[in-house]
């Protein structure tokens, strides 16, 4: 006879954030632009962070994953898996192994003990959803073999476009660094019910290395300093609409997973932490399931707010409640020529509808705010993205003494391409012992605030000197890139990196 698994748990005992030191104001942004400022505050944030001429993906990762190890006193040789999280990573060999080789030198000038030389090292790319996969893989290392060993989950991006384009005000940099074992002292991750969601579709949003070599202008233009533009391939609209029906399927798969009715669960939940590229689009994404949910409802009280709704938004009750069943197939259409057209337009006059609706926006207060005011100051992080605002929302309630232990939350997670992730979180007993060390506050004090001229030469790669090099403190640099192309030695382009203490 065969027994029944246990069910393996696991979860987060600490968190940490780095960003860089050089803040691009949305309000000046708006003024050199001519953009309007009352609409990139509402739909984006107040700011975002740019990296130095010396800073990359691992640098920023190296430097998180050392801050969570000293503040959270970490014994490193208990280190059994440390994964990277990125889109932006500058070479397709190597990824996370980098990262730990700045980690094991950093830790050597402070005479602690390196990394285990037993400890894993993948790397994870999905766009955005990577750092989640990080985590995923890193809970599943602590839950199945990895006993009482730590595992490190790392999500670490530069988002960057071209000066002038319509993604220039998202931009961001930055790296959160999650710490991962079978008895979390943060908050339990829960696997088990968790739902996801994969589609491909195309020319969503992509990195094709064939773009730096078709003679395109903006690649050519910010190649002429030396620096190699990683602009991705986008296109707006159809991204908003991918990315809003990948996280429904996600977050409705998780639903079922849980057996519970989406309106009981949404007013259930105590935090909702949603992927955010910028201000507005988790607020979409939250809308539209709301809409989808109040549409399936059991209650006297949600079928009344949905027939209010709809009549609000002169919508059909039944083609709202008919677009439920919806396969929107938005790829095949470009496939065939087509432009994709929306393929809920009833749910979206019902979304729309909700977002100016009194008790919709207690909710997203309620259940949508902690740790928001933060994160309108990083910018788009792409992996580093819902981490950073899991790490924001604890470090938030823990300042404001909020009482969240046991209290149900949800990450959802999304990577263009598409892919999504939905998984259940609940804060464990003690947990202010852990978010007092979470760093949220102290990564964005003191910046650097860059005018026009500045944050150009960076942007461009002309600026060859590190403009925050008084301000650095246990932190990573490139120190020089390899040159060497001979028979016997080749390590032409290989970053060589430097700790400043």
């Amino acid at each position: 006879m065969m027994r029944a698994s246990p069910v393996l748990c696991a979860g987060v005992s600490g968190m940490a954030v780095y960003t860089p030191h050089c803040r691009v104001d949305l309000e000046q942004w708006c003024k050199w632009t001519g953009n309007s400022w009352d609409k990139v505050q509402s739909v984006v944030g107040q700011s975002f962070r740019i990296t130095n001429t010396n800073e990359n993906t691992y640098t920023m990762a190296a430097n998180a994953v050392l801050r969570l190890i000293v503040k959270n006193k970490i014994d490193p040789s208990k280190i059994g898996f440390l994964g990277l999280g990125t889109e932006t990573s500058s070479d397709n060999s190597a990824g996370a192994i980098i990262v730990k080789g700045m980690v094991d030198k950093g830790l050597r000038a402070m005479n602690m003990p390196a990394i285990s030389r037993h400890c894993e090292v993948p790397e994870f790319k999905h766009a955005c959803l990577a750092g989640v996969y990080a985590m995923e893989s890193a809970t599943r290392f602590a839950a199945a073999d990895g006993g009482d060993r730590i595992a490190i989950a790392v999500a670490s991006d530069v988002a960057e476009y071209a000066l002038g384009s319509t993604g220039e005000q998202t931009q961001g940099a930055g790296a959160t660094a999650m710490a991962i074992e079978q008895k979390p002292k943060l908050f339990e991750i829960q696997l088990q019910c968790s739902g996801s969601a994969s589609d491909y579709r195309g020319p969503d949003f992509r990195k094709p290395h064939r773009r730096h070599f078709m003679g395109l202008e903006e690649y050519s233009k910010s190649s002429a300093n030396g620096k190699m533009a990683d602009f991705p391939v986008f296109s707006g609209p159809y991204s908003t609409l991918v990315y809003q029906e990948e996280v429904t399927v996600a977050v409705e798969h998780m639903l079922e997973r849980l057996n519970t009715a989406p309106g009981k669960y949404y007013d259930d939940v105590s935090a909702l932490f949603f992927h955010r590229p910028y201000n507005m689009m988790p607020i979409q994404a939250m809308s539209f399931l709301y809409a989808r949910g109040l549409a399936r409802a059991t209650s006297d009280e949600h079928k009344a707010y949905f027939a209010e709704l709809c009549k609000s938004a002169k919508a059909d009750p039944a083609a709202v409640i008919k677009e439920l069943d919806v396969n929107p197939m938005y790829f095949q259409q470009i496939e065939n020529g087509a432009e994709p057209k929306d393929a809920f337009p009833a749910t979206g006059k019902v979304a729309k509808a909700l977002r100016k609706d009194k008790k919709f926006i207690e909710l997203l207060e309620k259940k949508m705010s902690m740790g928001s005011a933060a994160m309108g100051n990083f910018g788009n992080l792409y992996t580093a993205s819902l981490p950073c605002w899991l790490a924001a929302g604890f470090e938030e309630a823990y300042t404001r003494k909020l009482d969240i232990a046991g209290k149900p939350m949800v990450m959802v997670g999304y990577g263009s391409g598409d892919a999504s992730m939905a998984i259940p979180i609940v804060p464990v007993p003690g947990w202010e012992k852990a978010a007092a060390n979470i760093n949220v506050s102290e990564a964005l004090a003191n910046p650097i605030n860059l005018d026009k001229a500045q944050y150009e030469a960076l942007h461009t790669g002309a600026e060859k000197s590190d403009v925050a090099k008084d301000l650095r403190n246990m932190e990573f640099v490139i120190e020089r890139l390899g040159s060497r192309n001979e028979a016997a030695f080749q390590d032409v382009g290989i970053e060589y990196y430097r700790y400043i203490q």
